[in-house]
């Protein structure tokens, strides 16, 4: 996929390969390009606008890695667009515009300890970082992957989680808000997972996606446990339309979610974080 502003306007034809069913409302949708290259070169983290014909484009990030066969995007039914997504089926055709925005910086956590901190959906742009991470584990001092959801029947990934282990270099811990009988894991928010896992301080990089409520108390945790704010990362994605920077609707202070983020460095969105609209 082309990159910067003809990324911005050229519109590509996109066929539904297969749907993977993850929640009770989410679903992760694999894509076919119409120009060949399924997956496409963006940094992990970033975004698609994905068009259904006649309905309309939402922002979505990209779920999928460079050693996945197809493009791949996790999306929940929260609106008019996404509930038409709901309907896709193997064959249907997408609008896919993209890739757009500011990824995760995987090169800064190199010769450190990664610490990804995840709140249900916020998962799927994390997906990305975690593949490379393990690829490349020899990189890091450590992964720490602590990942939550309201209940077990609204994690993401469930299938993966035994391949993670097994590829080796990684530490994965999930808990959910209220359990069932069969849940048999940790039960809390996912900033109590922090109490379970020794972590290096300030040789830490943390990566945190989820509900900004979650995001804040991740972030006041982190900096309990002496962690740099310099060497925390998050991810805003409210109010995005356009995916430029054009329209304006995603304006946070003096940023633009869309084009400056998704990911930012903590210090930089410190002051407007948790706050509506600026």
């Amino acid at each position: 996929m082309p990159e910067g502003p003809q990324a911005t306007l050229t519109l590509r034809k996109a066929t539904v390969k297969d749907i993977e069913q993850e929640t009770p409302d989410a679903a992760t949708y694999s894509f076919s390009v119409e120009d060949g290259r399924d997956v496409a070169d963006f940094s992990p983290g970033r975004f698609n606008m994905l068009y259904i014909y006649g309905v309309g484009e939402v922002p979505i990030s990209v779920a999928s890695s460079r050693w996945d066969r197809f493009l791949m995007h996790t999306i929940r039914s929260v609106g008019r667009v996404t509930n038409q997504m709901a309907k896709l089926r193997r064959g249907d055709h997408v609008g896919i515009r993209g890739p757009f925005g500011v990824g995760w910086p995987l090169k800064e956590a190199h010769g450190k300890e990664m610490v990804i901190i995840a709140g249900g959906l916020g998962l799927a742009p994390l997906r990305p970082a975690i593949m490379e991470a393990l690829h490349d584990h020899a990189k890091f001092k450590g992964i720490k992957v602590l990942y939550g959801a309201k209940t077990p029947q609204d994690l993401l990934y469930r299938y993966e989680f035994g391949r993670w282990a097994e590829m080796g270099g990684l530490e994965l811990l999930v808990t959910v808000d209220k359990g069932d009988p069969s849940w048999k894991g940790h039960t809390g928010v996912v900033t109590s997972l922090l109490n379970k896992v020794d972590i290096l301080s300030e040789e830490v990089v943390a990566f945190i996606c989820g509900p900004e409520v979650m995001m804040k108390y991740a972030v006041q945790e982190l900096l309990k446990r002496r962690v740099l704010q310099d060497n925390i990362y998050v991810s805003i994605e409210r109010q995005m339309q356009c995916g430029s920077g054009t329209c304006g609707h995603c304006q946070l202070g003096p940023v633009f979610v869309c084009k400056d983020g998704p990911v930012f460095g903590y210090p930089r969105v410190k002051m407007f974080f948790a706050r509506g609209e600026v």
